[in-house]
């Protein structure tokens, strides 16, 4: 009968019990955060905010960008201009900026100058033939990089890089010397040699980033089949690589089209010079005149279109070509 009031006692604590059911509030007060999510919802407007700023942003860029392209175009634009212009407006003061009316006059004169045309001639042999040695020699040696494991790779390609740094001015003494002692002067040689040395390293640092990408068990196949490995890299390499060889082609060529200083240098015969180094030679009819202007943006002009023309009809083999040597995986 004494542990009557331990149980009732126990029962006491059916308060604590209570108590604890007490904490609800607490559970309703952690409830009464909500109002701090909708805080924080309540940032929905800097979002909003930040997403206001992103034409003005855009714009800003794309302003840049415009001014930045009319800034490099700008040169160009006033040699075409120049170019349709009389000899009696290019040298008027105040300087008129468009030809009113256009005229063709300086390409009908530099057209009627066998130098010239001997000149775009000229170039274009020398530019042709520079790029098909390049990109057969090229070919070969970044096969052979690409595919074979020989010690000192990697220095080996460092000094082809290092190749197409080196300073034309620096060797054109001894150049000079020795294809005089050969005899190689006004001959197409003394600038088709010159140009392949400086052409080819290109050649070789493009080409060698393609057939590293192209895998071996497609020329291995083809030798099973009876192929020899000539065969295999000019049926199978060599056409899987084309937008690489595409793009080593056009950058060659326009490294030997814009080449001067040899041309300057080993070529003496009006016959024998380059486009580039007959307009460096227009003269004026008198000395106020010392510079055609109107022939030498003309000229420029003739030279320039035909490097435009390939890089416009040609853009996407050229950019995949630039891009796809790269990707990996």
């Amino acid at each position: 009968m004494t542990h009557a009031p331990l149980r009732s006692r126990g029962q006491a604590h059916a308060p604590l019990r209570s108590t604890g059911q007490a904490h609800a509030p607490l559970r309703s007060t952690g409830q009464a955060h909500a109002p701090l999510r909708s805080r924080g919802q309540a940032h929905a407007p800097l979002r909003s905010t930040g997403q206001a700023h992103a034409p003005l942003r855009s714009t800003g860029f794309y302003a840049f960008v415009a001014g930045f392209v009319a800034f490099c175009l700008a040169p160009f634009v006033w040699t075409f201009l120049t170019s349709l212009k009389g000899p009696t407006t290019i040298y008027e003061v105040p300087i008129r900026y468009l030809p009113t009316p256009p005229d063709l006059i300086n390409y009908r004169e530099i057209f009627g100058l066998d130098r010239f045309r001997w000149a775009l001639l000229n170039s274009t042999i020398v530019a042709s033939s520079a790029t098909a040695i390049s990109l057969v020699i090229g070919s070969l040696c970044a096969y052979a990089i690409a595919r074979l494991n020989f010690p000192f790779k990697n220095l080996l390609l460092a000094l082809v890089l290092a190749i197409a740094m080196f300073p034309g001015i620096a060797i054109i003494g001894p150049l000079f010397r020795e294809f005089n002692a050969w005899g190689l002067t006004n001959n197409y040689l003394a600038l088709i040699l010159p140009n392949v040395t400086f052409t080819l390293p290109i050649c070789i640092w493009t080409l060698t980033a393609f057939f590293s990408e192209l895998p071996s068990e497609l020329e291995e196949s083809a030798r099973v089949d009876g192929c020899t490995r000539m065969q295999a890299f000019y049926k199978i390499t060599v056409p899987l690589s084309a937008p690489g060889v595409f793009t080593a082609a056009i950058l060659l060529f326009i490294q030997a089209w814009n080449e001067f200083l040899f041309a300057r240098t080993f070529m003496s015969q009006p016959n024998r010079l380059t486009a580039t180094v007959a307009i460096a030679q227009f003269e004026g009819a008198d000395i106020a005149a010392q510079y055609p202007w109107g022939q030498i943006t003309a000229a420029s002009i003739v030279i320039t279109l035909p490097l435009v023309i390939l890089v416009l009809l040609f853009q996407r083999r050229i950019i995949s070509g630039l891009t796809a040597g790269a990707v990996k995986g």
